[in-house]
């Protein structure tokens, strides 16, 4: 691992354990392994090193939703990419921290990444309108409410089943892939047309259902592609220069 993948981690890592008032560079480079002269050659501040830690774990599910949508175009309807972004979720400590909106962790740190990333926070929204439209033109999604009201209805159907997993966890059922199962089914119930076909534990979709999937993921696809592009540059700004 490179010099600056193990400042992330370490960042990335002190970040949950610590919360962000009580992390110091020192400690950053001490669990690194490196000298705190080195983690400045890579970031100018604290907060440009952790807002870079942010958006290594946001990157990291955009190419999630990247290669699959590319293995499986059917991967391109909301209850199956929505399903899979939950599961980024859940495996990645920062972002969870981010959505709970974690005090304790995060502190003002949250305010700072709302501000800097602002910019790109904007295009991501963007790119959720432009993608229910595609899909829309495919038949693969209702067209009886407005694109503005089912891009409201996913975000918040997921944002929903995001925050349940720190406001309802006694409650939930105890297996992740249950959960996930829930949340494409509720998905699907709410947006996608019957063209869209079955989810995947209601057995094959039909021939008509992945041509159409494989042609609105052939417009997807670079959307998502653009995004992961701004990522990646917003992580390059976020460097020393």
């Amino acid at each position: 691992m490179e010099r600056g993948e193990r400042i992330l981690e370490a960042a990335g890592e002190l970040l949950v354990a610590w919360g962000y008032r009580r992390v110091t560079i020192d400690e950053i480079a001490r669990r690194a392994g490196v000298g705190k002269g080195t983690v400045y050659l890579h970031w100018k501040t604290k907060d440009a090193l952790f807002l870079a830690v942010v958006l290594r774990s946001k990157l990291r599910s955009h190419h999630a939703q990247l290669a699959r949508m590319r293995a499986e175009p059917l991967d391109v309807l909301p209850s199956r990419l929505m399903s899979g972004a939950y599961q980024d979720f859940l495996k990645d400590p920062v972002l969870r921290a981010l959505y709970h909106d974690d005090t304790d962790v995060l502190g003002r740190f949250t305010d700072i990444a709302k501000k800097e990333l602002a910019e790109l926070s904007a295009y991501s929204d963007e790119v959720v309108r432009r993608y229910l439209e595609v899909l829309r033109a495919h038949g693969l999604v209702r067209t009886d409410m407005t694109v503005e009201q089912q891009q409201y209805a996913l975000l918040a159907t997921a944002s929903g089943f995001f925050l349940s997993e720190a406001l309802l966890h006694d409650r939930a059922p105890q297996s992740a892939a249950e959960r996930s199962r829930i949340l494409a089914r509720t998905v699907r119930g709410a947006l996608e047309t019957s063209a869209a076909g079955p989810g995947p534990d209601d057995g094959p979709a039909t021939a008509r259902t992945r041509e159409a999937a494989a042609a609105a993921a052939a417009q997807v696809i670079p959307l998502y592609e653009r995004l992961a592009e701004l990522s990646e540059r917003e992580m390059g700004r976020q460097l020393r220069q």
